[in-house]
């Protein structure tokens, strides 16, 4: 729990000086040389230590063709459902703009975040960019991506909490149509309760009030936490603020983007012969969203491998298994994308650069 309200409270903070990542000027030159040589030296230690985990995982390239070619297909229509919902709430934040503008910029960015040391920013900076060369108000896109950003990361902060039940009841899935329900079941109850974190403020403040009593009860000698319910609801209100009275369809599409993504783990786990306890699963997924906003690594590259792999064999996912199935989910989530939005960077740039 100390660590969850630590979590909160950086990430938050993180989430609200986007708009200031985005648009701060370039430092000192000599002080920016300093720190991309720390930045860069940091991130070849880093992947030096977890290179074993990535060799592994690479490893199963040879495996993948073991894997049925329906799962394939599955697990990569998962994946473009989950960049529809994301695509679908930036634009909802934007005032809907032309789909184009929306989707080049996403892809692009999505990208470079992917293999950029610390790349949320620079991500973030690229689509803002590219919004604006296709018609975009600068302002209203810096307040959207924020809004936007909050939004989707409060709701995979909320997942965990959706296994507890399931340790209550016990139990291990191996009925591929349950896993399917569960998969629904995740969806329909993060939006029940965020629809009740949204429409008032009593949930919000005791969910603060909860976290915050308990950081300070157990970190007793840091820097106490007094305001976390009152943040809870100014960045509520934030959010609100920019998509307005269509909240609910904000919701649903940041609850598609983790349900789709989580359904892809489920997929790459059944397609490995692997069925694990979703609640399991769910935990050892939520686990590698965290590591991947590791800033050291492009994307938690490395961590997340390392982090997901052990963490599927605690769900009783066997090594061999476990590893197949991590490089089977990277694949679509994080490999893929890749290529895709170089491809989409050189649209944009054909498509607007050049008309402008």
């Amino acid at each position: 729990m100390t660590q969850f309200g630590d979590r909160v409270e950086h990430a938050i903070e993180q989430r609200t000086d986007l708009e200031q990542e985005i648009e701060r000027a370039p430092s000192w030159p000599v002080r920016r040389i300093v720190r991309t040589v720390f930045v860069l030296s940091l991130t070849g230690v880093s992947l030096y230590l977890v290179a074993p985990s990535l060799i592994d995982t690479f490893g199963s390239w040879d495996d993948l063709d073991s894997l049925a070619p329906a799962w394939l297909a599955a697990m990569a229509v998962l994946q473009v459902l989950t960049l529809i919902c994301v695509w679908a709430l930036q634009r909802l934040a934007l005032h809907e703009p032309p789909w184009p503008a929306v989707i080049l910029s996403q892809l692009a960015g999505n990208a470079l975040s992917k293999i950029a040391p610390g790349g949320g920013a620079m991500g973030a900076a690229l689509q803002y960019r590219m919004l604006v060369q296709s018609g975009v108000p600068g302002p209203s896109v810096a307040t959207a991506l924020t809004a936007v950003n909050l939004l989707v990361f409060a709701v995979v902060l909320a997942l965990p909490v959706l296994a507890i039940p399931a340790f209550i009841r016990g139990g291990v899935s191996r009925d591929l149509l349950e896993v399917a329900v569960v998969g629904l079941a995740v969806f329909a109850v993060l939006a029940v309760a965020g629809t009740f974190l949204i429409a008032s403020d009593g949930p919000l403040q005791w969910v603060g009030r909860v976290i915050q009593r308990a950081r300070n009860a157990l970190r007793r000698r840091a820097e106490p936490l007094r305001e976390l319910p009152q943040r809870l609801i100014r960045e509520r209100n934030r959010i609100v603020g920019v998509v307005g009275p269509r909240w609910k369809r904000a919701l649903a599409q940041a609850v598609g983007r983790w349900a789709f993504d989580y359904a892809t783990l489920l997929a790459a786990l059944a397609a490995v012969g692997s069925h694990a306890r979703p609640s399991l699963v769910l935990l050892a997924f939520c686990g590698a969203q965290v590591l991947a906003q590791i800033p050291i690594t492009p994307g938690g590259l490395g961590f997340v491998e390392a982090g997901l792999t052990a963490m599927l064999a605690l769900a009783g996912v066997s090594a061999g298994n476990a590893v197949l199935a991590t490089f089977a989910y990277r694949l679509f989530s994080y490999w893929l994308p890749l290529p895709v939005g170089l491809a989409a960077y050189g649209w944009h740039t054909r498509r607007f650069t050049r008309t402008g």
